[in-house]
């Protein structure tokens, strides 16, 4: 009881204008939390993807600022209820493929890599590891951002997956740099290729996940990650920052592939654009079946359970 009463007494919202991300700083136990609540549905829009990488700035200009409280973990969620993120805004998509708009497209793909590198890379801060919580679908864009974290938690039942080649396109916003590093290339391959949804518990036997957490209990397991790696905090940074060097995220790769990818988006026919609409309308469905809940509201039951 007392390390849930620190929680509700530490917990702070942070001043900004954002719009579609609401963040907290826990000061207890130095965690910046960021609940994504884009309109019209829970897509990387161009607003949020201009707060996530406002909110990256924010949290690197808190670290090196002595007279601010440091940070040691940037966690990332959704207050959306049962979904993560359903990744790319289909609909801008499609708009720009069919007006042949080249440069539009690269500018968004461009738009998406800059906070998922941040993110992989924990701001370029050795004191900093990202978190990405799970506790609703992860698509696509979704997905990949979910494996930027440097620790990936997701509650049992979630769906994670890449349904892109289902309209003859693929993920090329980090899937196969991400994924692969953690799978092995040709696994990731796999699994971009099936178009399949995966259960989150399917993906913590395969090793993508790195925490099960049981549904409802998503802030709690990352909690207890953190309260288990206190113990021996400077070992594991030393070991991720091992990783980092024989591992390397490259803004350059990634910024490569996302030309692959533009390319192969201009080259889709009027079949794969239907089949982009449709996915669309079956997720903007199952968006509007479950309101939004407000992120202020969301974030006060969570911690006051």
């Amino acid at each position: 009881m007392a390390h849930l009463q620190a929680v509700r007494t530490s917990l702070q919202p942070q001043q900004n204008t954002f719009t579609q991300l609401t963040t907290y700083f826990d000061a207890h136990n130095q965690i910046s939390w960021g609940y994504m609540h884009a309109e019209p549905r829970p897509c990387f829009t161009p607003t949020l993807l201009q707060e996530l990488l406002a909110w990256c700035h924010e949290i690197a200009g808190q670290i090196d600022d002595p007279d601010q409280p440091d940070v040691r973990y940037m966690v990332t969620a959704s207050s959306h209820p049962g979904v993560f993120n359903y990744g790319g805004d289909l609909n801008r998509f499609a708009e720009l493929i069919v007006s042949g708009e080249r440069d539009r497209l690269a500018q968004y793909a461009q738009a998406c890599i800059e906070p998922l590198y941040l993110y992989a890379v924990h701001l370029n801060r050795p004191g900093l590891k990202s978190i990405s919580l799970v506790q609703g679908d992860a698509l696509g864009g979704g997905f990949e951002c979910a494996l930027s974290g440097n620790v990936l938690i997701a509650e049992r039942g979630c769906k994670l997956g890449f349904p892109e080649i289902l309209f003859n396109l693929f993920p090329g916003m980090g899937a196969l740099s991400l994924l692969g590093r953690r799978v092995g290339y040709q696994k990731a391959e796999q699994i971009i290729l099936s178009g399949r949804l995966y259960l989150a518990e399917e993906l913590h036997e395969m090793g993508v996940v790195d925490v099960l957490a049981e549904p409802g209990e998503g802030e709690w397991a990352v909690h207890d990650y953190i309260r288990r790696e206190t113990r021996s905090r400077n070992g594991a940074l030393a070991l991720r920052s091992a990783r980092d060097e024989i591992q390397p995220i490259s803004y350059g790769e990634l910024m490569r592939i996302t030309d692959i990818w533009v390319d192969a988006a201009l080259r889709l026919e009027a079949k794969d654009i239907r089949m982009m609409e449709r996915l669309v309308s079956r997720q903007t469905g199952k968006a509007e079946a479950v309101p939004a809940t407000p992120a202020a509201t969301t974030a006060s039951q969570k911690f006051s359970a």
